[in-house]
């Protein structure tokens, strides 16, 4: 392993059939005398021999008291007909008769909807103003019937319900304190300034966030947000008030995640990036963005933990991340937002979550994030800006994976052609040796390769660091300039 390595990260009502009506004698005739009994139910005809018939009914006696009919059944709401049992109308103009149920005698073709019927006797045929007066005193009765009810009720107390009257609001008596440096206070500021970013390619739809970095349409967000964006995908920006912009990429680098793209808009509000350097463990925190495509949102917690070591994505594109650790929930779509401290300034660019061993794809928080910090992310966004590319220091080393013991051992030998101390590299004219082990950088120890490649990637090409090594039995402290490389290299 090299120091250099790059870091990737509708129901209608049936017919009630009418009741047969009774023939009315005019005023001052005979009544007709009573016919014979005649049986309770005629068999029922066809449809030709009703087409050429009128069937006579018998005259009811003057002196025979009109029958009153019953309500029920004719008040009754009889179930929708099923799309098998429609009926169409007959050649006669009637509804034609559901299979299986005949008509009343006397009544050819009147439609049965609903269940089966059991045969009904003659009745006369109940009047609109009956009907209106039947409704009317149920509905009557049934007035009467509630204040029947609640008069019962008042005389038993106790079986009344409680009073259900709950207490309200005075408009304009309680007054919510959002005083500034609360996380409402600190949402409201910052969340004009955080995008949502959609990436489509060819492969999908990539989701991220992102943060407005200058108010000419500079946004800042992950490289592997927009990673795409370098092979033509399209990338569109939605702002906190709904409108998108579509966004062109101006820089990326998969050494520390970052990448610069740009929208034609001016006029933004950028948000400020503190110093990540004066960050502790337990500052609260506020992680803004876009988790699972749920713009705008906001999820509170603190620093946890301090350069985090921390490797993001395979092989030549894996970023190495000298990360703030959070508590503050964050999930996929969070990528690229901003975590932000209590006085509103951005400290990390939320970048990777850990997930539970065994686990090889990102499902949810589990209350451990990871951020770029903003010293980083100010350093590699100012080169992407201006040159439209990024460098990242080294030391000039090969480094040995397979060392088991204290500290990071440079390689024994030569890898694939490259030499484990690059020839007239930093290392080198420090005096590293192959095969030494180095203890620390700037008195931070290091066990694991990826710690040592992240503490030198946390500085800046040109600055020197001091490194604890060990040749042999001896140690010794080593004064060394890091070098720059650009990314691709």
């Amino acid at each position: 392993m090299t120091d250099e390595n790059p870091f990737a990260p509708p129901t209608p009502r049936a017919a009630v059939p009418p009741a047969n009506e009774p023939a009315v004698p005019a005023p001052g005739s005979a009544p007709e005398p009573a016919p014979e009994a005649a049986p309770a139910e005629r068999p029922a005809e066809t449809t030709s021999a009703r087409s050429h018939q009128t069937q006579q009914l018998p005259a009811q006696p003057a002196d025979r008291p009109t029958a009153q009919l019953p309500t029920t059944g004719y008040l009754t709401t009889l179930p929708a007909p099923s799309a098998a049992g429609a009926h169409e109308p007959g050649p006669h103009g009637s509804g034609s008769h559901a299979p299986g149920h005949d008509s009343p005698a006397g009544h050819p073709g009147t439609a049965h909807y609903g269940t089966a019927q059991p045969p009904r006797s003659r009745r006369g045929r109940l009047g609109t103003g009956t009907v209106s007066a039947v409704v009317l005193l149920g509905l009557l009765a049934g007035a009467a019937g509630g204040v029947g009810a609640y008069a019962l009720l008042d005389s038993r107390s106790a079986a009344r319900p409680a009073d259900a009257a709950l207490p309200q609001h005075a408009a304009g008596t309680t007054q919510v304190e959002r005083p500034e440096g609360s996380v409402a206070a600190i949402a409201a500021a910052a969340l004009p300034s955080v995008v949502s970013i959609e990436v489509r390619a060819p492969q999908g739809v990539a989701t991220g966030s992102g943060m407005i970095l200058k108010s000419e349409g500079y946004i800042l967000t992950n490289n592997h947000v927009v990673a795409e964006a370098a092979s033509g995908a399209d990338v569109t920006v939605t702002f906190s008030d709904g409108h998108e912009q579509p966004a062109e990429l101006v820089g990326a680098t998969p050494d520390y995640d970052l990448a610069v793209i740009r929208v034609e808009e001016t006029g933004l509000e950028p948000l400020v990036l503190g110093d990540s350097d004066d960050v502790v463990v337990g500052d609260a925190v506020l992680a803004v963005g876009s988790p699972l495509g749920l713009e705008a949102t906001v999820t509170t917690g603190i620093v946890s933990a301090l350069h985090r070591p921390v490797k993001a994505g395979e092989s030549a594109e894996a970023a190495f991340i000298d990360a703030i650790q959070t508590d503050a929930a964050i999930n996929p779509g969070n990528s690229g937002g901003p975590l932000v401290n209590s006085a509103g300034e951005v400290i990390g660019i939320n970048s990777a979550i850990a997930q539970g061993p065994g686990t090889t794809t990102a499902t949810g928080n589990i209350g451990l994030g990871f951020a770029i910090p903003s010293n980083q992310a100010r350093h590699t966004a100012e080169q992407l800006i201006e040159t439209g590319s990024a460098t990242f220091p080294i030391i000039g080393v090969l480094l040995d994976p397979a060392y088991q013991g204290e500290g990071v051992q440079v390689s024994q030998e030569a890898q694939q052609g490259t030499p484990a101390v690059t020839p007239n590299g930093p290392a080198d004219q420090a005096g590293i040796k192959p095969g030494d082990v180095i203890l620390s950088v700037d008195g931070r120890p290091v066990s694991v390769a990826d710690e040592l490649i992240v503490a030198i990637r946390a500085k800046a090409p040109g600055d020197p660091v001091t490194l604890q090594v060990r040749s042999g039995k001896n140690e010794r402290e080593v004064r060394v300039v890091l070098e720059e490389r650009s990314s691709g290299q």
